[in-house]
């Protein structure tokens, strides 16, 4: 952080924030390790606060240099955005892979440390071996044998996260309605298996299936 000055005292606040490059380029950090000529990936999750099914990861290894139009965070996106983004994504990656941890492994593991492994499974599936990884949030991945940096934000912050998480978020939420098809009083064509009144509703009607975590609150009062 920049030590005030006589002059920097009287300028406006926040106003080097505003500059940093970090902040407005979302290959600041991808660049740093281009320069050195190390293959960066990034890797986020999705599913993390559901009731039902399984936590997701991708992970993803975009060419140097490539920036595609409108790739951000996946919540910040719509669904139709999402699923164009992913095709662009798909193609243009020199590789990515999806990791799961079942709502079984997130009932013996917790849900954290349930996400951390889904995140390591992706990683290890890549067809091209990073050299960096780059996490979305401030948790390390425990066991991962690739040099790795967190990244509070990292979904808004670095474009391979970013990327990331639009392909964990598409593949979770086809997922989730395959599901539905099979359960579909539980609206995981809508809800994707989040604690909606719904979901809770549905769950005290019905009762829990295979695909619930039985270490989540599922018992919620019935809401009307």
């Amino acid at each position: 952080m920049r030590t005030p000055t006589s002059e920097s005292l009287f300028e406006p606040p926040g106003l080097f924030e505003k500059e940093k490059p970090e902040k407005t380029d979302t290959l600041y950090f991808e660049k740093q390790q281009w320069a050195k000529k190390i293959v960066v990936a990034g890797v986020d999750e999705a599913g993390r606060g559901c009731l039902a099914g399984p936590v997701v990861a991708a992970a993803v290894i975009m060419p140097e240099g490539l920036r595609i139009d409108g790739v951000t965070d996946s919540k910040k996106l719509s669904k139709a955005n999402r699923v164009k983004l992913r095709e662009h994504i798909q193609e243009a990656a020199l590789a990515w892979s999806v990791g799961l941890c079942s709502p079984r492994e997130i009932d013996t593991l917790n849900i954290l440390w349930a996400a951390m492994e889904a995140m390591k499974r992706a990683i290890e599936s890549l067809s091209v071996t990073p050299t960096m990884v780059f996490i979305d949030g401030n948790t390390a991945i425990p066991g991962l044998k690739v040099p790795s940096r967190t990244l509070i934000k990292g979904d808004f912050r670095s474009h391979s996260v970013a990327a990331a998480s639009i392909l964990a978020k598409t593949y979770r939420d086809d997922l989730m309605e395959t599901l539905h098809d099979q359960f579909p009083a539980y609206g995981w064509n809508t809800n994707k298996g989040y604690p909606t009144a719904f979901h809770y509703n549905a769950l005290r009607e019905n009762g829990i299936t295979p695909h619930h975590r039985q270490s989540f609150t599922l018992d919620k009062p019935l809401i009307s």
